[in-house]
């Protein structure tokens, strides 16, 4: 498949991520890789595309090969999905390009269903079609929830709000799995906050937030190609596991990319269990490793660097990687911070009685102190198919460990342990 109008090639991705990691003055263009942009990295005579691993897919094309260009020189360009259809000359006898697997690739092929129960009808069995429909119904009962994707037009006060909900939900996300996420460092974060403002302007970017009320639980940020849909960045608000958010984003974003006449919805690179789930074909991500082959210098380079990548990906199938990033999170937070969204055990009674109101407190779950109590209340709300405005929450003044939930005429008693 061409991919026409590609977001990572784009003239505002370019010059954003050259503000952010290099500088205008550093940017090349050579005529032999058409649609792209390159670095030199250090003295060698080494030149890497730009945007390097923050693409979710480079395509380009090679019309022809001057041999000017490539003297003495090697080219590698991250991240080229092996469904993209490369143009190539047939005379390359002085260039040679190894193709480096470095992840596998999932995507839906959306051109064959007319909607999201036609895609859902095809692909996914008939008990998870109604293990999948129940988590939305569940979520749209018990919450105010409203969907709404930014595309085309937001303004920048909201745009603003949103970014700081989804670095927060990101934060919490990551700090409960123990581990480090490269998107939360500061320089990477920044970059995406400047560049996906203009890139939704152009309609070449977009959020999808699900919200209950006014509050952002659930935020996945996209980019466009003419005819994909690329799914970057996909977060939750972890209180609301039980109700499966990421199913629920999943399903509305098919939903919209058939209704925009899309014809694939990416997942993009790295295994992830929703991906096979929800995927109907995989396919391998590369990067592409050019060089001079009557250069023996260039030749060396290339051997260098395809050996070094080899070994990367020989580490992550053996998951090292995990580790690392468990390690890293460890001496980065340190030991206090990585453990306090550990899970708390309690219990939940039913109680036969009401309580003594005798040092009852009404407390809200908007408060800061109580944000505890939250996965407790929305696991309570979806097991009981309950509205959260239709519970009443108390304290015990003399016992902080006991609450007690009010719905309808029956009352339950929590114990923290």
């Amino acid at each position: 498949m061409r991919i026409f109008n590609n977001p990572f090639t784009s003239k505002t991705f370019v010059l954003k991520w050259l503000e952010h990691f290099k500088s205008k003055s550093e940017e090349r263009k050579f005529k032999t890789f058409e649609g792209l942009s390159f670095y030199k990295r250090g003295i060698l005579p080494y030149y890497v595309n730009v945007g390097r691993n923050l693409t979710k897919g480079i395509s380009y094309t090679v019309p022809e090969v001057l041999k000017s260009e490539i003297r003495k020189r090697v080219f590698l360009i991250y991240d080229v999905p092996g469904f993209f259809e490369m143009q190539m000359p047939e005379n390359t006898k002085s260039l040679k390009l190894r193709k480096l697997k470095q992840y596998q690739g999932f995507l839906i092929d959306l051109e064959h269903y007319g909607d999201l129960k036609d895609y859902m009808t095809s692909n996914i069995s008939k008990s998870s079609r109604y293990k999948f429909n129940k988590y939305k119904k569940r979520l749209e009962l018990c919450f105010d929830i409203k969907y709404k994707m930014f595309y085309g037009d937001i303004s920048k006060e909201e745009y603003s709000t949103i970014f700081k909900h989804f670095r927060h939900l990101l934060e919490k996300r990551f700090s409960d799995k123990q581990i480090t996420n490269n998107n939360l460092h500061p320089r990477e974060w920044e970059f995406y906050k400047d560049v996906v403002h203009p890139l939704i302007l152009e309609k070449r970017a977009s959020l999808f937030v699900v919200y209950n009320g006014d509050v952002p639980i659930g935020i996945t940020l996209n980019y466009f190609s003419k005819k994909v849909l690329f799914d970057a960045i996909t977060v939750f608000d972890i209180d609301y596991s039980k109700f499966h958010i990421g199913t629920v984003t999943i399903m509305k974003l098919i939903e919209w990319s058939i209704a925009q006449e899309l014809k694939i919805l990416d997942f993009s690179k790295g295994y992830f269990e929703y991906k096979k789930r929800w995927m109907t074909r995989e396919y391998p991500f590369e990067y592409h490793l050019y060089y001079d082959s009557k250069s023996p210098a260039s030749f060396l380079l290339a051997f260098i660097i395809k050996n070094y990548f080899t070994l990367k990906q020989f580490l992550r199938e053996k998951e090292i990687n995990e580790l690392f990033h468990k390690l890293t999170f460890f001496f980065e937070r340190g030991k206090k911070t990585a453990t306090q969204s550990q899970k708390f055990a309690y219990d939940l009674e039913e109680l036969s009685a009401p309580p003594e109101q005798d040092g009852l407190q009404e407390i809200s779950l908007g408060n800061s102190k109580n944000v505890h109590l939250r996965k407790v209340i929305f696991d309570f709300l979806y097991l009981n198919t309950m509205k959260l405005s239709d519970l009443c929450l108390y304290a015990q003044a003399s016992d902080r460990s006991i609450y007690f939930i009010f719905c309808g005429r029956a009352w339950r008693k929590i114990t923290l342990k």
